[in-house]
């Protein structure tokens, strides 16, 4: 009984250590795309790769440092907005540059992000802030209503 709570215990710590050991990768690409003179002129790029890399992450349910289908379908669901499987391998494909690769790299994700072609994903995860901030504008509860307002 005490082992079954060790290994528990490990997988956790294992766990925690696989996605620090994710976040410093992360974080070193980012300090790349921060020095490459490409991206010299974008506005706020410390602060967008930052949030880039909290969105990848979130959704990278493999633990590889990739996003695969499952997780771009995951993170589709979670804006409300699910695809069927042929219209995820397309979205994977737009971003990965037409190859067949079944998984989007960290890479891939920040060249669609800051890169000037409009990906379909892209223009998802873009308006995604702008969709929250309408959906709470009716926060009141609705009027009481009484019999005498029925038709």
């Amino acid at each position: 009984m005490l082992s079954e709570m060790d290994d528990t215990a490990q997988g956790g710590k294992a766990y925690g250590l696989l996605k620090s050991q994710q976040e410093e990768k992360l974080v070193s690409i980012n300090e790349a795309f921060l020095s490459d003179p490409q991206y010299a002129e974008e506005e706020d790029l410390s602060s967008k790769l930052e949030m880039f890399k909290k969105k990848y992450m979130e959704f990278d349910l493999n633990d590889k440092g990739e996003i695969d289908l499952m997780g771009l379908k995951r993170m589709l669901e979670k804006l409300g907005l699910s695809k069927t499987h042929l219209e995820l391998k397309k979205m994977m494909s737009e971003v990965v540059g037409g190859t067949s690769k079944d998984t989007i790299s960290y890479n891939n994700f920040l060249n669609m992000m800051l890169g000037k072609r409009n990906a379909i994903l892209k223009l998802i995860l873009m308006f995604e802030g702008m969709g929250k901030e309408q959906e709470h504008k009716d926060v009141a509860p609705p009027c009481r209503k009484t019999f005498s307002d029925l038709p």
